[in-house]
């Protein structure tokens, strides 16, 4: 086959929910790009599936008619708040807005299959004359150049030259390890596995997603998020170090659960499995990476910033891909694409997400101590006063981060009421 080069600016690897922000935001700002993904779509996408508000204030500030367009063609259910479930099976609700009205409100959240969330943005991306996107390309091989990289396909056959590279391909990034460094760390690494049931019983009335910290799984834990027409995706989550230590088989751990746990298996006694059980990689976000160097940056799972304690990563790959469309936007007005120049990238991650992701590292940390999970749930369960408080933590990060602190919690132990 002859060769067939192809050049261009930007370069986007990988048209998931990071990849495709970064595409749709360049597109309404005037600026070309080139976005690529080995997949065709529509295309499932192994993950828990829940969306928080960090999605939706990105689609806004793509563009307001994204947001509006979600509400009216995304198949989802609402989430209004979080169930967590303690070791010794105390629950603590917690809303994700304070004294909401979800008659007259806007739900916080929302559960949605990726297959439709990740098919209404390629249909955005499709719809988009700077955005020239191409399906069904697994990019195998890169070279660097002094002006940039080209990119190879399987067989060699496309190479595609561009300027700036923004990697976008997800948890098993090639790219990642050999051009930044990313080795694997089993203590910044968790692995997944999730399948999708119908007709799971007992959900809170209002959406509320659960996160059960079971004995065998601190500090991970087994979830269950509603889904529209019956359907649940359920699953569980665990450190990678922790998993080897404990020497478990998620797969098997799982259909144990749902059928013998004594405070699960009756909500599943009606259910059936809807396809296979499926297990993935979270690179987590809970040390600091290199995410950019001279023509690239690496965005959502690529850069390892999945949320150290809940696992949320479709949020905050879409904010990376919001904030790295911008930076290649500066690099092209100025035409620079040195490291020095993207450092800017790295700069604002790490001040955007990264107090958030450094939070949720000393919470998952904390986690490990089942007796002090098992403490606070008691108290907590029976105190109106904290869980109100950590409904505002929920917005505000200065308080969160006083759940770090044990004079915090001392304080607030000894004027329960």
């Amino acid at each position: 086959m002859d060769d067939t080069v192809i050049s261009t600016d930007i370069c986007i690897v990988g048209a998931g929910p990071a990849g495709a922000a970064a595409a749709l935001y360049l597109h309404n700002r005037g600026q070309h790009c080139m976005l690529i993904d080995k997949a065709v779509f529509p295309r499932d996408k192994i993950c828990g599936d829940a969306l928080s508000e960090k999605v939706l204030m990105i689609l806004n500030r793509i563009d307001p008619s994204l947001k509006k367009k979600f509400y009216e063609k995304v198949n989802k259910s609402d989430v209004w708040g979080m169930r967590f479930v303690a070791p010794n099976n105390c629950s603590i609700d917690v809303p994700l807005k304070p004294n909401y009205d979800k008659f007259e409100e806007i739900s916080p959240g929302f559960v949605s299959k990726r297959f439709e969330f990740d098919n209404f943005l390629i249909e955005e991306v499709k719809q988009s004359s700077n955005i020239d996107f191409k399906e069904g390309i697994e990019i195998n091989d890169f070279e660097k150049t002094p002006n940039g990289f080209k990119l190879f396909d399987k067989e060699r056959g496309i190479i595609i030259c561009t300027r700036l590279l923004l990697m976008a391909n997800g948890a098993q990034s090639r790219f990642s390890r050999l051009y930044a460094g990313h080795e694997k760390d089993e203590k910044h690494l968790a692995a997944g596995v999730r399948a999708y049931f119908k007709n799971v019983e007992g959900f809170h009335p209002d959406g509320f997603i659960e996160l059960h910290f079971l004995d065998s799984l601190v500090p991970g834990y087994f979830w269950l998020f509603e889904l529209p027409n019956g359907e649940a995706n359920i699953g569980l989550g665990i450190r990678a170090d922790y998993l080897k230590k404990k020497n478990l088989k998620l797969r098997d751990l799982m259909q144990y659960i749902v059928n013998n746990d004594p405070n699960l298996k009756n909500r599943f006694v009606n259910a059936e499995i809807v396809g296979a059980v499926e297990g993935y990689p979270l690179p987590l976000g809970s040390k600091i990476r290199k995410l950019s160097g001279d023509h690239y940056m690496l965005l959502g799972d690529a850069g390892h910033l999945i949320d150290p304690l809940t696992g949320e990563g479709i949020g905050n790959g879409m904010y990376s891909g919001w904030i790295a469309a911008e930076q290649a936007i500066e690099c092209i007005k100025h035409q620079k694409f040195d490291h020095s120049f993207l450092q800017s990238y790295d700069i604002r991650i790490k001040r955007v997400l990264g107090p958030e992701l450094k939070l949720s590292y000393a919470l998952q940390r904390i986690m490990v101590y089942k007796r002090l999970i098992n403490f606070f749930a008691r108290k907590l369960e029976n105190s109106k006063r904290l869980q109100d408080i950590l409904c505002k933590m929920y917005f505000d990060l200065d308080l969160r981060k006083k759940l770090t602190s044990p004079a915090f919690w001392l304080k607030m132990l000894l004027n329960i009421n």
